[in-house]
């Protein structure tokens, strides 16, 4: 059995290994990685063989930590990478090869049933009803979208929110506020198997999640790149940040908003916290606007969405889709009976 391993911004590593008795046995480590000195690799090796077939990466790293001299320098890779690599070989983990995913295009619907799609589709991706999914979002009304532990009167100015008719929606996963008027932004939800994420850390899953991203904004001319823990950067600032939320029966969701051309004296006049926020970016006099994604790409927003799509398309196995009957209907009663109601936007006072 073979498993791989790339990590992101490093090394590939590849692991060969047989199970005898429920144990690790001829194991073989390989990549295209540093280690000095060279011989530590059978050390690596040899940790590993003997092993429960079932440890978890924190495990098999803990086996690689314990068995290696503190002078040992692996370079573009470490002890977690193996124990991924392990866990891929085994079928504990999986990595982008091994699905096949739904790709759905910018779809126009009121914002709040976009929030609320996050947890039908991560429900049946989770229960195997709907393979690993993307979808883009596209929307017809203003909205804010919270952070599902933000506080809602420090987040938001309800005289601004009602000056600009501007909704407010708290979402299911945690980060900052998204400020969503129609055509101002580019927004994704990416939903997997938990088996995707096996053994890696936050930060690590954020940046494994948006591989293809990186690649797709190089195609509409951004020189990209991964910024601890959850923000999209190119050498003029910050462009997108991202959210996440890992559901305990199989699922995780991970999406991204890309600022393409906000007005920015508007969104300080509804974001509170966005005052302190833009204050530091030198953004204080009248008609500015925070468009990276317009500015640096000189593109239309409808042929960056165009292009996302076409890119992870071409990356991975995956085909178009579009949203069912049955996802919309659920969706629109979660509106109604949750994203929609008082209780639930403002559980956060």
């Amino acid at each position: 059995m073979r498993g791989e391993y790339k990590v992101f911004g490093g090394k590939l590593v590849a692991v060969d290994v047989e199970v005898e008795s429920g144990r690790l046995a001829k194991v073989s480590v390989s990549g295209d990685f540093f280690l000095e000195p060279d011989d530590a690799l059978e050390d690596i090796n040899a940790a590993l063989t003997g092993m429960p077939a079932d440890a978890s990466v924190e495990q098999l790293a803990g086996a690689i930590t314990g068995a290696l001299d503190p002078q040992v320098k692996l370079i573009g890779f470490d002890a977690d990478s193996v124990g991924v690599a392990v866990r891929r070989a085994l079928g504990k983990a999986t990595g982008w090869d091994d699905h096949t995913f739904d790709v759905i295009p910018a779809t126009v619907l009121r914002p709040v049933e976009h929030v609320a799609l996050d947890e039908v589709i991560a429900r049946e991706v989770a229960a195997g009803t709907r393979p690993p999914t993307l979808r883009f979002w596209d929307w017809d009304s203003p909205l804010v979208v919270i952070g599902s532990f933000q506080s809602y009167r420090n987040e938001i100015d309800a005289e601004g929110a009602a000056k600009y008719g501007i909704d407010v929606v708290r979402r299911i996963s945690g980060g900052g506020a998204m400020f969503m008027e129609p055509g101002n932004c580019i927004t994704y939800s990416l939903v997997v198997p938990t088996s995707m994420v096996e053994g890696l850390s936050f930060e690590r899953s954020y940046a494994f999640l948006d591989e293809w991203v990186m690649g797709a904004l190089a195609e509409v001319g951004i020189n990209a790149h991964y910024v601890p823990l959850n923000d999209i950067a190119s050498d003029k600032g910050k462009i997108a940040g991202a959210a996440q939320k890992r559901f305990a029966d199989g699922a995780v969701l991970h999406h991204v908003t890309m600022a393409y051309d906000i007005d920015a004296d508007k969104m300080l006049e509804v974001l509170r916290i966005g005052r302190e926020k833009m204050s530091d970016k030198g953004t204080k006099s009248a008609n500015k606007r925070v468009d990276p994604m317009r500015s640096q790409t000189g593109l239309p927003r409808e042929q960056i969405l165009e292009t996302f799509t076409r890119s992870f398309l071409a990356r991975y196995r995956s085909e178009l889709s579009s949203y069912t009957d049955d996802e919309l209907t659920e969706a629109r009663r979660l509106v109604e009976e949750k994203f929609g109601t008082q209780e639930w936007t403002h559980r956060v006072p």
